[in-house]
């Protein structure tokens, strides 16, 4: 929240966030007939005598009394309203600053519970620790400045979260917490001494006995008393955050920001050295150079400082079951739309999307509150007669899920795995129903393999459907909307007959002469068609080759989309990608561990983690193009003439502006959007025309109206997936995917951030989902050429992260920061390209990018060296990264920067100058057979081609420079060592790449070894012998000697 946005605290009672404005003008004293109070939502109730009770005599703000007793005790002690101290009521303990009073004192109130009334307002003090802890705690937005007063205090204080139980001395002496006492989440209330009255009463006689008594009383000894309920701990436990942020230890985390700021010291000293001290026999090498590594060192610092405040998170699943899932009541998890997109069958088998709609259906959630969507967006009978096979198996597959807790709850991944599958499991039925459940899967994979196998060949005549009608998406490229509901309300049983959830197939209509926009149109056809049908408020969005490895995943999510202190402000909660199918090396890097573990990380300290295109919670509001709710901001600081004051008087008619109006200067939250857009803007125009998908985007809970009928329904999901829908509407502009690049992700997460949404980064023990990876070497080139050319599209776009969005100002600098640097990395492989050439170029002509060094001046490059290794080895120490990983990345940033960048960098030039557009093809999901038997199948690409000269030309350039070094005699060895480091600094970074032009290891053609050995051999000799290259300046003169060489 905004520093000035207020205190906010949790309702029991509402669920709902209070704000309490501190920074208002006094308001008259308002009728409190019937009011609630405005911090925790109780009525305010009544005083000793009868009355109503009053917190605040000059502004009558609604308290009630346990919040009054709190805020005077733990808080400033000042009416939220009208910041005047709370003076001492009747019957209300002393606190420290209270003036003395001539009425009589009520200490035996202090100290002794006389009457019922007096042992429900201790419990009503316990719930309010939960009420007022739970509103109090960080906010994501760190800019607050209000005081907060702590949740614990006083002697008897112990932690909230319950976790370390302490002890602790109180005036001189240890005392130790009943049993009773530490089955409580919140402590009880404490009074302090304080005034004189007190240090009277405990020089009376019997003072030690009344203290005992009112212990006993309040709990703190002996048994637990009579009224004593024991759901109070479930309740106090539902009050407390769903989540919680947990900070890099300062241990790990402070060493790495001191070395970050020490390399870009020495780096700063670095590049002036090289700058004053340039190579006159070699200027263009020198210059080149010196223009590499002052974008190398610009593209560290974007890539470096978003990760300057690294933070974990934890969730808490059994609060989120404790507040929204309570025995005996409804249901209140919110629903969820998924969404599983799949173009071409043939490259994304229909076995891969059958398992993960499998894991969908399976998943640990409310089945009412799910609902799976299916785009096929090549509208292939294929995939239509698949999803009906996986209907079919989903009602046997999904109580046996449910039944054992099994996990994953793909079947395929689940019966491949090579563990111990009796782990844990008691049932005697166990063994026999996995028995017959695995048959079940092999011959549902007999059918759909038969189904893969008859769609090989396409009838002349196109497909025909079961009873005969022809197959509406014959031609892919033009066909009507196809909607099939395969499970739901009815006829959505499994064979034990619960319900199962929603399972809808939709393929989007499609002509010829419309801009269809690919995968970014697909998933705005899908946020169409599922407001209609059931207009869940959140959504999940899956490649349809991530399953669902964590059956609880959305409940993850939900611990920060539902939470009420920070969840109204978050837009999408993204996992992080992990892959199955990998080899143990991961030799070209594709499980991405150092961007998903390191680089998100330090985005979710900022303003959230990049939206990555898979595996991300949704809020359907932030993709329908509303800004965030706020809270009212502090007034601005209106100026006198007079000299002290420190205001400036241009700022005067503002202030004086946003003072006058009643409710004009606060700013109104998404409900007061959204009515403002009713009143004042063309909704059609915004949304397109469909005036029940309209309606549906005002209702924030979601929700179909019930006087709908799915008839009425269908049609109009029929009609908002037509090509047409889309004309001169705000589709892919400002709502929904944004349409512009095939990276439509990036962007997309990109204009939320603009807006002032945030996002957050779930990182759970078991990890949510995981998919396949093209572990082959061109396969892999592609994928990474696809994403490089995606960032080059946004880089030329008006959406570009370096100029866009300052407007409005609500993208923090650091996450910009991380945004350009997504754009601007491919431009990386034209001074990486020219720096991976120069160690060749320097052995063959003999020349250095550098002059001879000074020892004062090796002590920079030690330095730099030992900077950057010691940035390394602390980010793998707070992360958690293997240095194996680290390397692997490090390999394949020089392999993916002189191969697929380099491309991505030339093509998108090509599209914008020359109009010149390129298509992208769907990275195959399939697997060999064989374990990693894709790993080693050479496919020829020209992506290979930059990489394979670059080390063609500096194995030459060793060659050359050894030969030579040779011919010339001992001094000449001296200079040859820092150009050999130069060149095999290259050599090795592209060893994996040169490993998957060899094939498989140890299975390398022993022809190739031989060819290779004798080329190298005699390309040696010819080397000594000719020395074609470089000038003789060493060695004997031919014209003194006399030897004719």
């Amino acid at each position: 929240m905004e520093a000035s946005a207020g205190l906010v605290a949790g309702s029991h009672n509402r669920n709902e966030l209070v704000v309490i404005h501190g920074h208002e003008e006094r308001k008259a004293l308002r009728n409190l007939d019937g009011q609630v109070c405005e911090i925790c939502g109780d009525e305010v109730g009544l005083t000793v005598d009868g009355d109503l009770f009053v917190a605040c005599n000059e502004c009558g703000f609604p308290v009630c009394r346990p919040c009054y007793e709190y805020e005077r005790r733990e808080g400033s002690q000042l009416c939220p309203q009208c910041r005047t101290r709370y003076k001492r009521l009747k019957g209300s303990p002393r606190v420290e600053g209270d003036e003395d009073e001539e009425d009589v004192d009520d200490i035996e109130h202090e100290f002794k519970i006389e009457d019922q009334r007096n042992k429900h307002n201790h419990i009503a003090e316990a719930m309010l620790h939960g009420k007022m802890s739970y509103g109090r705690g960080p906010e994501d937005n760190e800019n607050g400045h209000l005081p907060i007063p702590p949740v614990i205090s006083g002697a008897r204080s112990r932690p909230v979260s319950g976790e370390f139980p302490i002890s602790f001395q109180a005036h001189g002496e240890q005392n130790t917490l009943s049993p009773s006492l530490h089955k409580r989440v919140h402590p009880y209330p404490a009074s302090e001494p304080g005034s004189a009255r007190w240090d009277e009463k405990k020089a009376e006689d019997g003072w030690k006995e009344r203290m005992d008594d009112w212990k006993m009383q309040q709990g703190y000894l002996g048994p637990e008393p009579d009224d004593y309920d024991p759901d109070m701990d479930m309740i106090d436990e539902a009050r407390q955050p769903l989540s919680r942020k947990v900070p890099i230890a300062s241990s790990k985390i402070s060493p790495y920001r001191m070395v970050i700021l020490a390399r870009l010291l020495v780096l700063a000293l670095f590049l002036r050295y090289r700058l004053m001290n340039p190579v006159h026999d070699a200027f263009g090498l020198w210059l080149t150079s010196v223009i590499c590594e002052i974008w190398f060192a610009f593209s560290w610092i974007l890539d470096q400082f978003p990760k300057w405040f690294p933070i974990d998170r934890d969730t808490y699943l059994d609060r989120l079951s404790l507040r929204y899932e309570r025995e005996g009541e409804p249901n209140q998890l919110a629903p969820v739309d998924i969404f599983v997109s799949t173009v071409d069958p043939m490259k994304e088998p229909p076995l891969v999307t059958a398992n993960t709609v499998l894991s969908i259906l399976a998943m640990d959630y409310p089945v009412d509150k799910i609902s799976c969507y299916i785009s096929d967006d090549g509208a292939s009978m294929l995939t239509f007669e698949a999803l009906s096979e996986t209907a079919e198996f989903g009602r046997k597959w999904v109580p046996f899920c449910k039944k054992f807790s099994i996990e994953p709850r793909a079947p395929e991944m689940y019966f491949s795995e090579k563990i111990d599958y009796l782990k844990d499991k008691v049932q005697p039925t166990f063994v026999k129903e996995r028995r017959a459940m695995k048959r079940e899967y092999e011959e549902f994979k007999v059918r759909i393999n038969a189904l893969v196998a008859k769609a090989v060949k396409i009838p002349s005549e196109g497909w025909i459907m079961q009873d005969g009608t022809p197959w509406p998406g014959n031609n892919t490229k033009d066909h009507p909307g196809m909607i099939q509901v395969f499970l739901g309300h009815s006829g959505g049983l499994d064979a034990e007959g619960n319900e199962l959830p929603r399972l809808v197939y939709v393929s989007r209509e499609k002509r010829p002469g419309f801009q269809h926009h690919k995968k970014a149109g697909a998933m705005n056809a899908l946020i169409r068609v599922s407001a209609v049908l059931t207009n869940a408020p959140f959504m999940l969005n899956l490649d349809c080759d991530h399953y669902i490895n964590n059956s609880k995943a959305a409940r993850e999510a939900m611990c920060f989309l539902m939470d009420p202190q920070i969840g109204r402000k978050v837009c999408y909660v993204q996992f992080p990608q992990r892959f199955d199918g990998i080899d143990r090396h991961d030799r070209y890097a594709n499980r991405n561990t150092v961007f998903f573990d390191i680089n998100m990380k330090g985005l979710d300290g900022i303003q959230g983690p990049v939206y990555v295109g898979t595996g991300c919670v949704f809020r359907r509001q932030a993709l329908y193009g509303y800004n965030p709710p706020k809270g009212s901001k502090r007034p601005k600081m209106v100026s006198c003439d007079c000299c002290p004051c420190f205001g400036r008087r241009k700022k005067l008619k503002y202030a004086k502006h946003g003072a006058s109006g009643d409710d004009s200067s606060v700013q109104v939250d998404m409900d007061g959007d959204k009515e403002l857009l009713m009143s004042q803007m063309n909704f059609e125009k915004k949304f397109g025309q469909s005036a029940i998908f309209v309606t549906s985007t005002l209702m924030e809970q979601g929700g179909v109206p019930p006087s709908s009928s799915p008839a009425a329904l269908l049609k109009e999901a029929i009609h908002v997936i037509s090509c047409g829908y889309e004309d001169k509407t705000e589709w892919g502009t400002e709502l929904g995917w944004i349409y512009g690049s095939i990276t439509e992700d990036i962007l997309t997460g990109f204009k939320m951030h603009c807006r002032g949404w945030r996002s957050i980064y779930c990182m759970p023990k078991r990890p949510a989902f995981k998919g396949t990876a093209p572990i082959n070497l061109s396969d892999r080139l592609n994928q990474v050429l696809r994403w490089a050319l995606g960032s080059i599209e946004i880089f030329f776009s008006h959406h570009c992260p370096v100029w866009y969005g300052y407007k409005k100002g609500k993208l923090k600098w650091l996450e910009r920061f991380a945004y350009v640097n997504t754009t601007v990395y491919p431009f990386t492989s034209l001074p990486l390209l020219a720096y991976c050439t120069l160690p060749a170029i320097c052995l063959l002509t003999d020349k250095f990018i550098m002059p001879p060094i000074s020892t004062f001046a090796s002590l920079y490059f030690i330095a730099l060296f030992i900077s950057i290794f010691a940035t390394g080895i602390l980010e793998l120490r707070w992360s958690g990264v293997t240095i194996e990983e680290w390397w692997r990345n490090e390999q394949f940033w020089v392999i993916g920067g002189v191969s697929a960048h380099l491309f991505a960098v030339v093509q998108g030039l090509l599209k914008v100058l020359a109009g010149i557009d390129t298509n992208f093809t769907v990275t195959s999901k399939a697997s060999d057979d064989e374990d990693f038997g894709e790993l080693y199948t050479f496919k020829w690409t020209t992506l290979l081609i930059p990489p394979t000269t670059i080390l063609i030309i500096n194995l030459v350039g060793v060659v050359a420079g050894i030969s030579d070094a040779i011919n010339n005699g001992y001094e000449s060895w001296g200079p040859l060592f820092g150009k050999l480091f130069f060149s095999f600094w290259v050599i090795v970074h592209l060893y994996p790449f040169l490993k998957g032009l060899m094939g498989r290891q140890n299975r390398t053609p022993t022809i190739v070894v031989i060819w290779s050995i004798l080329l190298a051999s005699i390309f040696s000799l010819l080397w000594v012998r000719i020395d074609p290259f470089v000038l003789k300046t060493k060695g004997p003169a031919t014209k003194q000697c006399g030897i004719n060489c």
